[in-house]
């Protein structure tokens, strides 16, 4: 594949808007600065709100494992369109996009093509949703590329890396480390995971979480959540000091399967007013 700038269209194919029906949505492959193709879609949003050039935008950051067709990624998708216009994408190793998951490292690519891509339709307002490792490669892109995005939420991301502490973090790094553990990833949850480790290991989500401000920061984590435990959000939210917020949802598990339609449009609600738009 030739090299090309980040959010350059590889294909592109329109399809009726099959989320809110409110006019046609776009699917397309994005070539990242490294050359990865990223399989995208973009949904224009209902015509309630503006969705050109005043209009809010969300770029939707799945977990690991996910990807765009995912039912709970397609679920965040419909909800967050009540409130602007959504681009949803799936990672590099997972679904129909290229190359191999790097766990959130080199991911931070993928959602620059994206959120370059989402302001190339005319948004004005860009807010970057994350859920489990998307919502540590939210923290990660507005920190290392500041004034691109106007808001970000982080949902049941980690503060820190390598963290073993439960077990459901355990099986992920056995599936991550081990070549018997990559092959199940492969097969059982078509995910493509890179067999190299970090080098250099990439900037925490909690040093991220504290290079964010004046961007408005919302930290959102389940109380019951089986994989990271409450001083993650905490954590996050106290190194983003003032420009940081902090929901601890009663009785919420983990990421895009936990997250209710209730907590997706409080989310977005408070995307608007953030990035002054209004809680309409």
């Amino acid at each position: 594949m030739s090299n090309g700038p980040a959010g350059h269209a590889t294909r592109s194919t329109i399809r009726p808007n099959s989320e809110t029906g409110q006019g046609p949505g776009v699917r397309t492959f994005l070539r990242t600065a490294d050359g990865i193709a990223v399989d995208s879609v973009y949904d224009p949003g209902p015509a309630v709100y503006e969705t050109g050039p005043a209009g809010v935008v969300f770029v939707v950051a799945h977990g690991f494992t996910g990807d765009v067709d995912r039912p709970h990624v397609r679920r965040v998708a419909r909800a967050l369109a009540a409130y602007g216009a959504v681009v949803t994408f799936s990672f590099r190793g997972h679904g129909a996009s290229g190359g191999r998951s790097t766990v959130g490292d080199r991911e931070v690519l993928d959602l620059t093509a994206a959120v370059d891509w989402a302001r190339g339709f005319g948004h004005a307002r860009v807010v970057t949703v994350g859920f489990s490792m998307g919502g540590s490669v939210v923290l990660r892109h507005a920190a290392l590329n500041p004034g691109t995005v106007d808001a970000v939420v982080s949902v049941s991301s980690p503060a820190r890396w390598y963290y073993r502490g439960t077990a459901p973090m355990r099986r992920l790094h056995w599936l991550v480390t081990r070549p018997s553990g990559r092959l199940v990833g492969r097969y059982g949850f078509r995910t493509r995971i890179h067999h190299r480790d970090w080098d250099p290991v990439p900037l925490s989500p909690v040093e991220a979480a504290a290079r964010l401000a004046p961007v408005p920061l919302l930290v959102v984590h389940g109380d019951s959540d089986g994989y990271f435990p409450l001083d993650h959000p905490r954590m996050l939210a106290d190194a983003a000091g003032e420009a940081g917020e902090l929901w601890l949802e009663p009785g919420m598990g983990h990421a895009e399967n936990a997250a209710g339609e209730e907590l997706l449009a409080r989310i977005g609600r408070w995307a608007r007013a953030r990035t002054g738009r209004g809680t309409d």
